[in-house]
């Protein structure tokens, strides 16, 4: 039995549809609109990415907050 509701499509991976082969820490305006308002990083299944992305793009976040380019908390 399928849980998933039928109203769900299914997203294209931003980085697949765009060819970006690369997720680099330091761009910080591509990797920011996969953070919350929080700070958090968004899941897969909110953002659309494929999961070689998220890896990716998880380790690319973390990676600038530890370069003090996106903050850890927005407090």
């Amino acid at each position: 039995m399928n849980n998933k509701p039928i109203t769900e499509k299914n997203k294209a991976c931003y980085f697949c549809v765009h060819n970006i082969k690369e997720i680099d820490y330091k761009h910080i305006e591509s990797i920011r609109r996969f953070t919350s308002s929080y700070g958090k990083i968004v899941p897969r299944r909110k953002s659309g990415v494929c999961d070689t992305h998220q890896r990716k793009l998880a380790q690319a976040i973390k990676r600038a907050r530890f370069m003090a380019l996106l903050p850890y908390t927005t407090r």
